[in-house]
């Protein structure tokens, strides 16, 4: 009999599916413009936490199949991505770390229209098990809370960055 607890448990035998969250926010901006934004990928470092230097590939843009890098970092820690985008419409922008056919992270986001705005939604599911990103379910619960946190903080930043930009706008028309 194992005296290992739920939260001890190997990475072998979690289901990669229960590591997960959508958090929203509303936005003052028609659904076309935030995914104008959204879906250029360099402007992440704006309002992301913890994303730095993304680009483009080279004759790459937002499109299905086309791919970017970013630098990431966590607790003094700096590392690159590789991410392809599997999504992009004016309702969603979705791209997976790691690329469509390997991938260990989708993010996704997607743009409702609500009254004058957007609601936007951002999702974040992990696709597979990776020890690099934890060994435990305390670790992989961890990791989510950590990215949801990060969601919560990239989604206000956006919408406080629209509402300034629509004021400096609104300020120079005057």
């Amino acid at each position: 009999m194992s005296t290992a607890t739920r939260e001890d448990d190997p990475v072998e035998t979690l289901n990669a599916a229960d590591f997960a969250f959508t958090r929203r926010a509303w936005v003052d901006a028609a659904p076309t413009r935030v995914y104008d934004l959204v879906s250029d990928v360099s402007a992440i470092r704006r309002w992301s936490p913890n994303a730095t230097d993304v680009a483009f590939d080279q004759d790459a843009g937002p499109r299905v199949g086309a791919w970017f890098s970013g630098r990431n970092h966590r607790d003094g820690k700096q590392w690159t991505t590789r991410s392809q985008i599997t999504q992009a419409d004016p309702a969603t922008f979705t791209f997976v770390v790691g690329g469509a056919e390997d991938g260990i992270v989708r993010w996704s986001w997607t743009f409702q229209p609500q009254g004058r705005g957007t609601v936007v939604q951002q999702s974040w599911q992990l696709l597979r098990l990776d020890p690099v990103l934890g060994t435990t379910r305390s670790d992989l619960d961890a990791l989510r809370d950590y990215m949801a946190d990060s969601a919560e903080t990239t989604l206000a930043s956006l919408a406080q960055w629209i509402a300034e930009e629509r004021h400096r706008h609104t300020t120079r028309s005057q």
